[in-house]
């Protein structure tokens, strides 16, 4: 078979990219060695939502009670079938991308592929039998897997990585998850609305480190309410799993140590891409810091060969690897696609509160020099919040005070993460403070905050 392109890895990177590459009307493969739809569709984002979904359920019903409703006898969470319902969400949406290659005519083909030569790829198949096809183009889209950290093996019984975490056989009763970034602190929420003690340790100053201070205080404070017990500027120093439990040894913030007993010791720290085994290194292919060196359209140092999304430097992040695949194809079928701005990328935690954000936080607008504004807008003055029972959280937008300019959003609240999208387009079009201002945003809703807090910064704020 003579494919136009063959797309290593299927996940939200490489069937996007895939998709449309066909539309293009390549002829196109993609190589699979797990389910389609990669990490994110089968062990990460996806099962997560489903998973966090069960949990706000529970904590809906557990507090019917202050919205006028009166539940009968214990409430609690049948943790199998929670976990077999997040499973069957994963795989309905597995199938639903084999009907995706189906329907625009992508070949899939299942094994572990790798570079052979500038325009081939070889796959070997799950009995070990090796074939080659020849390619137009390659795009190298194979992910990430969890971070080992020194110190903390993962054996995937009582140390584990995500993936474990999803698919666990019963619910721990309590649980050290070492890294407070959107997985860590995802997993922290989940776990503990269904009733684990966790213990959630950060080697930084703060939780969300990456978010603005401001919010990760809020995200702090919320889960110190609901008993999450948080160790900032601490690290894991060893985890002894000869006993029944875990004995998790952290070297607290100021060098002291605390011993922590858990069931489960959950590794969060991160990822690291998956460029083992590709051939990079026998086909020639530039790599820094661990990563596959890209141009602006995700050509690496080998013509006919690109690199999309955890491979790459940038934001490890499922819609970021989908526009990076986009653009990479359109390039390659002679379009002149704009290159991907890095500065207007979206950022979501799905925990409660959820976290949304996009561009500089307020010190880093003000490490770059600018002049600039702050609005800030409380969901305690938002009506839709507090018929909602949901006023934990705030709206902060931080522009340029020389022109207006939007230079970030940071938000923490209910369903925010639906809200950032607003402030992604509004950035991409270059609106300013004034005309966010003045659009109408309807009544009563969440996303009223936005206006509010932009007018927050010009003095102009009604509602606070």
């Amino acid at each position: 078979m003579d494919f136009d392109l063959i797309i290593i890895g299927s996940g939200p990177g490489g069937y996007v990219a895939g998709i449309r590459a066909s539309q293009l009307k390549m002829r196109v493969a993609i190589i699979e060695r797990a389910e389609p739809g990669g990490v994110c569709l089968n062990w990460g984002c996806i099962p997560t939502k489903s998973l966090l979904k069960s949990a706000q359920v529970l904590e809906y019903i557990n507090h019917a009670s202050d919205y006028g409703i009166v539940t009968g006898g214990e409430v609690k969470a049948d943790f199998a079938a929670v976990i077999a319902r997040s499973r069957s969400v994963a795989e309905g949406m597995s199938k639903g991308v084999r009907f995706l290659f189906k329907k625009n005519k992508i070949v899939l083909i299942e094994g572990s592929g790798r570079l052979s030569g500038q325009n081939s790829v070889e796959v070997e198949d799950r009995d070990g039998n090796r074939k080659s096809y020849p390619a137009g183009n390659i795009i190298l889209a194979t992910g990430a897997r969890s971070k080992e950290l020194p110190g903390l093996k993962q054996d995937g019984k009582k140390i584990i990585g995500y993936r474990e975490a999803m698919t666990l056989e019963k619910l721990p009763a309590s649980m050290v998850i070492v890294g407070s970034g959107a997985i860590g602190c995802e997993f922290a929420d989940f776990y503990r609305t269904l009733g684990t003690e966790v213990t959630l340790v950060e080697f930084l100053p703060r939780i969300v480190p990456n978010e603005d201070e401001e919010v990760s205080k809020q995200l702090e404070r919320s889960f110190k309410k609901r008993k999450i017990k948080i160790l900032t500027g601490s690290s894991v120093e060893s985890a002894d799993t000869s006993g029944e439990n875990c004995r998790v040894t952290i070297r607290t913030q100021g060098g002291g140590q605390e011993v922590v007993e858990a069931e489960i010791v959950l590794s969060a720290a991160g990822v690291v891409p998956n460029t083992e085994g590709l051939g990079l290194e026998e086909q020639g292919i530039e790599m820094e810091k661990g990563k596959v060196v890209v141009d602006e359209y995700y050509r690496t140092t080998i013509p006919g060969v690109c690199a999309i999304g955890d491979i790459v430097h940038g934001p490890a992040l499922a819609h970021v690897a989908s526009a990076e695949g986009i653009i990479c194809v359109e390039k390659m079928a002679g379009l002149d696609p704009d290159p991907l701005d890095y500065k207007n990328v979206p950022a979501c935690t799905y925990t409660n509160p959820e976290i949304a954000s996009c561009g500089l936080t307020e010190s880093a607008a003000r490490e770059a020099g600018y002049e600039i504004k702050v609005g800030k807008f409380p969901f305690t003055a938002s009506g839709k919040a507090s018929s909602a029972g949901a006023r934990d959280g705030f709206v902060k937008l931080v522009f340029d005070s020389a022109y207006g300019e939007l230079l970030g959003a940071h938000m923490i609240g209910s369903n925010v993460t639906e809200m950032i999208a607003e402030i992604v387009v509004a950035r991409k079009l270059e609106t300013t403070a004034h005309e966010i201002i003045k659009s109408i945003h309807p009544h009563p809703t969440m996303s009223e905050a936005i206006m509010e807090a932009a007018a927050a910064a010009y003095d102009e704020v009604i509602h606070l």
